[in-house]
Order: structure tokens, then C-alpha cells, then sequence
């Protein structure tokens, strides 16, 4: 790190469980973060406000007003614009030392491994279940740490998965696939602006701390936030020995 940096992240360095040596891995870090709403807003720019070097931001989506209560990345005069650039423009103001690739496409396929393989870690901040699904896959093959949120109404939640250990389950030992799945959306049950902004951030001090190697983070636990109550509650779960994913793919 030059002097500038050094002086940028100081806060940082000041702290025992980061330190020099954990600035420099977040420096030197990459993250992909899947969704450039509610959730990946707070996410990634906490991300880039503590330096991690590299950060691609991936949403097929374009700005709009009804996004505006809580997507704090973008701002009234880029609506119509790819959230994805939007997201970029307001990553690159914050901290222009950061490498920011947009992404203005759903991932999937042979896209979505690739920017998974080179990911240091994955952040999953989109709003669908398919997708969902799609990167708990592409982390387990590729095995790479993933940090999963969600938001709806007033009520959020948090996970952490890492394939990297054998011990450890996968989002489908949680929430197995089905064909049955509802999807349930912002856009018709509505959700409580601050809520994306605390389970996103959460989604970044997670990320953050996996990557500078810091305290422990919720490896097999599921934190569930009801907003109206500011009540917590955790729920532990494990590795399902019949799980068709991580499973499957020798993760075990």
C-alpha cells in the first residue's frame, strides 16, 4: 500500500484483527456482487469505502423510481440507465482506487462461472430463487465463499456458505431447489427501505472479514431480522448428506 492508502484505511489498520496484513488481502481482494438493488447497493459500497481492489457488479435491470426508497447506489438523474453502470458511476466516486466492473446482464451459464471462478468472494444480493440457486452452484463447483441476504416486507436474512471447507453446508442444504418455489418480490409485497440497508451491509462486514481473515463469520447459521421488533434470532442448520449439489460435486 502507498501512503495515501495507508492513511485512506487507517481505521482499518488501527484494528488488532486487521491490521497492515489484512488491508493489504482486502487490497489485493476481488468480490462479485449479484444484484445492484436494495441489497447489493449497501454491499458494495461498503466494499469499496474499505478498499477491496476489485469489485464486479452484475444487474440486468435499469434504474427506476420506484427504486429509489431504498437502492442508495443510484439517484434520480440515472433513471433508465443499467444499474449495473449506475452502480459503477457511484463505486467509482466513493473510492476511485477501486477497480469496478459493470455487469449489465443476468448471470448464468458459462458467464456466471467465470466471474465466480476469479471472485475472491461472492456476495448474493438478487431477488430471485433461479439465480439464487444458479451461484450456490457455481461457488460450490468453483469453491468459493459465498454470502447470501434477502429482504422482503419487514423481514431480512443472512447466511454465510463456504464450499472451501468439507464441513460446511451449501444454500441448497438450506433451501433445497423445487420447481415449486414462489417467487416473492418487492415489487408486489413491499419492503421497508433501512431493512436492505442493514442486511446488505451485514452482507459486506461478512465479506470483509472472511477475506481480511477477521473474527468469525455465520458459517451454518441463518440470522433471521423481524424490522417491526428489531428482534434477532438465529437458527443453526448442517450439512445435508443428500444434498444434490455440494453432494454431488464431492463436497463432503
Amino acid at each position: 500500500m502507498n501512503d495515501g492508502q495507508l492513511l485512506r484505511y487507517s481505521r482499518h489498520i488501527l484494528l488488532d484483527e486487521i491490521g497492515i496484513a489484512g488491508q493489504q488481502r482486502l487490497v489485493n481482494a476481488s468480490a462479485l456482487v449479484i444484484g445492484a438493488g436494495g441489497l447489493g447497493s449497501p454491499a458494495a459500497l461498503y466494499l469499496a469505502s474499505a478498499g477491496l481492489g476489485r469489485i464486479t457488479l452484475a444487474d440486468g435491470d435499469t434504474v427506476d423510481l420506484t427504486n429509489l426508497q431504498r437502492q442508495i447506489l443510484h439517484t434520480q438523474d440515472r433513471l433508465g440507465q443499467a444499474k449495473a453502470l449506475s452502480g459503477q458511476a457511484a463505486l467509482r466516486a466513493i473510492n476511485p482506487e477501486v477497480v469496478v466492473e459493470a455487469v449489465s446482464s443476468r448471470l448464468a451459464g458459462e458467464t456466471l462461472a467465470a466471474l465466480v471462478a476469479r471472485a475472491d468472494v461472492v456476495l448474493d444480493c438478487c431477488d430471485n430463487f433461479a439465480t439464487r440457486h444458479a451461484v450456490n452452484r457455481a461457488c460450490v463447483e468453483h469453491r468459493r465463499p459465498l454470502v447470501s441476504g434477502a429482504a422482503i416486507r419487514f423481514a431480512g436474512q443472512l447466511a454465510v456458505f463456504d464450499s472451501r471447507r468439507a464441513d460446511t453446508p451449501c444454500y441448497n442444504c438450506l433451501f433445497p431447489e423445487s420447481d415449486e418455489a414462489d417467487e416473492v418480490r418487492c415489487a408486489v409485497m413491499g419492503v421497508f427501505a433501512p431493512l436492505t440497508g442493514i442486511i446488505g451491509t451485514m452482507q459486506a462486514a461478512e465479506a470483509l472479514k472472511l477475506i481480511a481473515g477477521a473474527g468469525e463469520v455465520a458459517l451454518g447459521r441463518l440470522w433471521l431480522l423481524d424490522g417491526l421488533t428489531m428482534d434477532w434470532r438465529s437458527v443453526r442448520f448442517g450439512k445435508d448428506p443428500q444434498c444434490r449439489v455440494c453432494t454431488r460435486t464431492g463436497v463432503n
